[in-house]
């Protein structure tokens, strides 16, 4: 039988939050890692202890915190995404092209906002995690990220 165990309960007072929003300009369709920029914005708000998000503001691109280690892996998620939503699928939704329903699919698949725990100024992430932006459309785009960060900060 599985063990679990809790850690030290810690308690914050929520006193701050920030907010910016992350310009990304893709290539078309794949994984951007985003975890150095959000990183660099918890550094220049002084965040010490509370929560980060980040939320895509388009339905055809998507968050993921994945394996930032081998690449690999990155290219092996694409594959199955294509297989689970192929463009030439007899979709009814093909106004912006046969790559733009399968976007919305995949975005819904993966999800469009993600929360990490900071704790002593730096994400709580396991040792290979990374934050990623998913392209899904095969032309590059200009993708907006809200990020915000609530908690205690210096």
């Amino acid at each position: 039988m599985a063990k679990i165990r809790q850690g030290e309960v810690r308690e914050s007072a929520v006193t701050r939050r920030f907010s910016t929003v992350l310009a990304v300009d893709t290539d078309g369709c794949g994984f951007v890692e985003i975890t150095r920029a959000v990183a660099a914005f918890l550094e220049s708000v002084g965040a010490r202890e509370g929560d980060v998000s980040v939320f895509c503001r388009h339905t055809s691109a998507s968050l993921a915190i994945q394996e930032n280690a081998d690449p690999d892996v990155r290219i092996d998620l694409l594959t199955a995404l294509d297989r689970l939503a192929p463009e030439q699928a007899g979709w009814v939704h093909d106004l912006e092209g046969p790559d733009d329903m399968p976007a919305h699919i995949k975005s819904v698949l993966t999800g469009v906002s993600m929360a990490v725990p900071v704790s002593e100024g730096r994400m709580a992430l396991g040792t290979w995690q990374g934050l990623y932006l998913v392209e899904h459309r095969a032309r590059p785009h200009r993708r907006e990220l809200v990020v915000a960060f609530v908690g205690e900060a210096h």
